[in-house]
């Protein structure tokens, strides 16, 4: 279900005017974020390495409108290449130089903008203090790393850069901290209120901790390649489904367009989507290639950068899916004891925000291959994301390999000192719970507000202007928080600077090797006797998480319609 701007709302935010943008604006060229052809080859994105500790580069970020269509958003480096790769180790050092060139050009950012300045004003010549969310406004987040929540690092909630401010230049400095975990991370915009929108857009790039191959040794030598899948509005709207799916009953279709979840597994989706920019649109979907040598293997970085679409990705060989095996989820290796790391499974879900690594093997030669998502049941509510393929997937003996491979195993990556979290004990319990109702009760076609809330409180739409945090916890705790989902679609929950454990869901016990960053809450359904719950236990043990940031749906409409909240995390020390 879509966002829509709510009076209730517009109190709540900090902004700015951009009409300076509007007479600024250029002309629409074709050589802003250009996009490949249906059907094309799919290409890795360029890569762009640390070296000696460092890693300095400029990224632009850029839009500009289709004709008759929505708006197309990238970062490009100085030479032109689009949403880089990013590869650094522990203990790097970034200098990252962003230029907002952002033109106010979007009519629905436009009308968002609009709705929001009613409050008075605010903005700063400081963009770590500005906190303006407008149609030009942007930032970075840097999704799954262990960063402090300071400005120039990884912090989104008052960190806002204009294109008028300093010339549109930020510059964020970090270091990688020394412990960060190798594997598949990412960055993209964090505005509230027009995240949904840059994302969608197609605002995001990878980033790759390097040191996979020593924490799983299977991974070693392997030529790597990153997917990254986007979605984007449809291409074709009006289109009827094609004629080789079933015939299926007349789409149900939001006020603002997108297709509601039919449950049937096919039907108009409510998003296109595209692997390394290469579209898939409805209604025929042709698919993008992949070429591999059949038989060769493979470790595939998969990183689902929608706004709003669930990923349930399989790997089929005339038809019948084949195992893969994850070597990690959410930039977190597997790490089991005794027995095999890996996992094998035919299926690999993915809420957005999410990411999975996994080896796989080329098809033999006279083998029809497909890379396809299968239909995710969204809940009543949620969108329509139907069964579609993404690639074929070639098996072909001339197929040049992918540019990086990954070296071979020069060491074992350090085990975790001490007991494993989920030896631990929490300090307490906290329940939160997902919610969502129409902004007027009485008018079930009124704009719909999002909430998430913590039990004992009253559910509110997230301001990022009140300074008091919604939950207050201390450094070097272990807090256990479960998570029910009152609303009939679904919600992925995401933290930033930490990441958590999975303890069960639903009450039954969950035995995951890894910790994730973003979670799939299921829908409640009329029939159950209690709520769809995860509970999940949070790690604040790590001094990087000392300060005030944010969790939230990682569904970016239900964030940017306000199912949103703040926490801070005090110092050891403080009293």
């Amino acid at each position: 279900m879509k966002f829509k701007v709510v009076c209730g709302l517009c109190l709540a935010m900090l902004c700015s005017t951009s009409a300076w943008a509007a007479a600024q604006a250029k002309p629409l060229s074709d050589e802003l974020c250009p996009r490949p052809a249906v059907g094309s080859l799919v290409t890795d994105p360029a890569d762009l390495r640390s070296a000696h500790g460092e890693l300095k580069l400029d990224l632009q970020i850029r839009n500009v409108r289709e004709p008759g269509g929505p708006v197309r958003y990238c970062y490009t480096t100085p030479d032109g290449a689009q949403a880089p790769t990013l590869h650094l180790h522990p203990g790097d050092h970034v200098v990252l130089r962003l230029h907002d060139k952002l033109q106010d050009i979007d009519p629905a950012a436009a009308a968002i903008e609009k709705a929001i300045c009613t409050a008075r004003p605010r903005k700063t010549a400081n963009a770590c203090e500005s906190g303006a969310m407008t149609a030009v406004s942007t930032n970075l987040h840097f999704h799954g790393m262990s960063m402090p929540p300071q400005c120039r690092q990884d912090e989104v909630l008052k960190t806002s850069v204009q294109p008028d401010s300093d010339g549109g230049v930020f510059e964020y400095r970090f270091q990688v901290p020394k412990d960060e975990a190798p594997g598949l991370y990412w960055y993209h915009p964090h505005i509230h209120g027009f995240s949904a929108r840059q994302v969608q857009g197609g605002a995001s790039g990878a980033m790759i901790i390097e040191g996979m191959e020593r924490a799983i040794p299977e991974t070693a030598g392997l030529p790597e390649r990153v997917l990254v899948i986007r979605d984007q509005e449809l291409l074709h709207p009006k289109a009827p489904p094609s004629k080789s799916e079933p015939v299926m009953p007349k789409s149900l279709v939001e006020s603002d367009g997108d297709a509601l979840n039919n449950g049937m597994g096919f039907g108009k989706p409510a998003k296109d989507l595209s692997i390394n920019y290469v579209p898939v649109p409805y209604p025929n979907y042709e698919p993008a290639v992949i070429r591999m040598k059949p038989g060769r293997r493979q470790l595939w970085r998969v990183l689902n950068a929608s706004s709003v679409t669930y990923l349930n990705l399989a790997l089929l060989f005339d038809k019948k899916p084949q195992n893969v095996r994850i070597a990690a989820i959410d930039g977190v290796p597997m790490r089991r004891k005794g027995r095999e790391a890996l996992l094998q499974a035919d299926h690999v879900v993915l809420p957005p925000g999410s990411r999975a690594e996994f080896i796989v093997e080329g098809p033999p030669a006279s083998v029809q291959a497909l890379l396809v998502t299968r239909a995710v049941h969204t809940g009543p509510a949620g969108e329509n994301d139907p069964n579609r393929t993404l690639a074929i997937v070639e098996a072909d003996s001339r197929a040049a390999g992918p540019d990086v491979v990954l070296p071979p195993a020069h060491g074992p990556f350090p085990l975790q000192k001490g007991p494993s979290l989920r030896d631990l004990s929490p300090v307490r319990t906290r329940r939160f719970f997902f919610s969502e109702q129409p902004s007027n009760p009485k008018d079930t076609n009124s704009p719909v507000e999002f909430y998430i809330t913590e039990e004992g409180h009253k559910p509110r739409v997230f301001n990022p202007n009140d300074p008091i945090p919604n939950v207050v916890a201390r450094q070097g705790d272990v807090e256990d928080w479960i998570i029910e989902n009152r609303s009939n679609e679904l919600h992925a929950f995401h933290v930033h600077q930490i990441h958590f454990l999975v303890m069960d869901t639903d009450g039954r016990p969950v035995d995951e090797p890894f910790l994730r960053d973003t979670v799939n809450v299921p829908y409640a359904r009329g029939t159950q006797l209690s709520y769809p719950s995860v509970r999940i236990r949070m790690d604040f043990r790590d001094p990087n998480a000392v300060g005030t940031f944010v969790y939230h749906c990682h569904l970016l409409e239900h964030e940017d319609g306000g199912m949103m909240g703040t926490i801070q995390v005090l110092a050891r020390s403080a009293r």
